[in-house]
């Protein structure tokens, strides 16, 4: 092509006015530089992006893609983006929730050694904090649901805020004596967990509820870390609730097998109905005849009666003494037994008593009057077998001397049961036979 001198006239205008736009808005086409210029002696020092590290060995056009090259960006995030079309590492999906740039945490001589702050990451703790990436709760840690922020800070994890508000777990996960202060050594028997009674604001006052008591109800009311049995209580071994409920101390279930004290020391015309006015006199206590089942019938024993028999056996409460009965003051139990009313065992003891019969006289027998006080048929000679026997003596076989014969009389003997001697004469003084004791009361030979 020829050179037209007009053209080159016409264009130095053009090219005047193309330098001054440019100048004025700042823009310059560089023209790119030979291919030889971008390669691994060019000095990438001159701009404003140093190559480091990694980003030493990168081939240029990973980043000058299509041979331009002002205007690369610079930033990490617009080479390492999901497009991947000038580099082929990107933030993973795991990676910490945060809006920081890259070169905030990570060099380019490796990426593992970031520097990090916790300060700026914008997701939950655990997002990281699970185990996986990295350190999650222990095994042993409080059961909740709240995040770690939530109690611990980055600076201390040891230095923590807490509230019990946020723990999901049950009171006794932490309160076990070990970890955190447990149920003391006198508190009350229960399954329950603190919460149940306890609030986190205050520890006492507490509520209560009896149903969630484990232990018996004298492990509290022994009468000083609660109200006890009071001292008038009825004996017993037995725990409250088996007669008492806690919606009501009154009215009370009962039932005597649980009563270990006498019966007495409830029944006792105060706190319970006592002995009747007409009761037997006895120092035994109820049960000894009596049962809880019924009052009546009741068991007996005569061993246990204190009182005189007539105190019953009186004709009304028991039966008395026969129409026909030896009339006396004494007590029914100095003639007979509780074993057999017959045959009785009065033995009499007055000095005056000849002796027991043969047979088994009636007391009438000899108390003529039927009292105790005896009318002698011959008081003369009482209290000998002639008071009464007087009118049986027969002189005859009883012969005194002889020469001429002569026989005692009944004053002389007076004491049938007594020796008696047969005299040679009247003299009485050689005796011929001697009889010893020939008669006594309970042999057969008196008649």
């Amino acid at each position: 092509m020829e050179d037209d001198p007009g053209r080159d006239a016409k264009m130095k205008p053009l090219t005047l006015t193309l330098v001054l736009a440019l100048l004025l808005t700042g823009i310059w086409l560089v023209p790119a530089p030979p291919a030889e210029s971008a390669g691994p002696g060019f000095d990438h020092t001159a701009t404003r992006f140093l190559l480091t590290g990694s980003h030493e060995q990168v081939r240029c056009e990973a980043c000058h893609q299509q041979g331009i090259f002002r205007g690369t960006p610079t930033q990490c995030s617009f080479c390492h983006s999901a497009s991947g079309t000038r580099a082929e590492s990107v933030r993973s999906f795991s990676h910490v929730q945060s809006s920081n740039q890259c070169e905030d945490c990570h060099v380019t001589t490796t990426w593992e050694n970031a520097r990090f702050d916790h300060a700026s990451a914008s997701g939950a703790c655990s997002s990281c904090h699970n185990g996986t990436q990295a350190d999650g709760k222990p095994a042993d840690h409080i059961t909740t649901i709240a995040e770690c922020d939530a109690c611990h800070v980055d600076i201390a994890w040891e230095v923590i805020r807490f509230d019990h508000a946020s723990v999901t777990g049950p009171c006794s996960e932490c309160h076990n004596g070990i970890e955190a202060t447990g149920k003391p050594n006198d508190h009350l028997q229960t399954n329950s967990e603190c919460d149940l009674c306890h609030s986190t604001r205050a520890w006492t006052p507490a509520t209560f509820d009896h149903s969630t008591v484990t232990g018996p109800c004298q492990s509290c009311h022994d009468g000083m870390t609660a109200r006890g049995k009071p001292d008038d209580h009825l004996q017993t071994n037995s725990d409250c609730d088996l007669c008492h409920s806690t919606s009501g101390w009154t009215p009370a279930n009962f039932d005597h097998v649980d009563v270990t004290g006498p019966c007495q020391s409830c029944h006792d015309g105060m706190t319970a109905r006592g002995k009747p006015d007409d009761h037997l006199a006895t120092n035994a206590d109820c049960d000894l005849c009596h049962v809880t089942n019924a009052w009546t019938p009741a068991s007996f024993d005569h061993s246990n009666v204190t009182g005189p028999c007539q105190s019953c056996h009186d004709g009304m409460t028991a039966r008395g003494k026969p129409d026909d009965h030896f009339m006396t003051n004494r007590d029914c139990d100095e003639c007979h037994t509780t074993q057999a009313w017959d045959p009785d065992t009065f033995r009499h003891t007055s000095g005056n008593y000849p002796g027991d019969h043969r047979r088994n006289l009636a007391c009438t027998a000899c108390h003529l009057a039927n009292s105790e006080t005896v009318q002698w048929p011959f008081p003369g000679l009482q209290p000998d077998c002639g008071g009464c026997h007087q009118s049986d003596f027969r002189s005859g076989p009883h012969k005194k001397y002889e020469n001429p014969d002569t026989s005692y009389t009944a004053s002389e003997l007076r004491d049938c049961s007594g020796s008696c001697h047969i005299y040679t004469d009247s003299t009485l003084t050689t005796i011929k036979e001697t009889r010893n004791g020939e008669h006594r009361v309970s042999d057969g030979s008196f008649d």
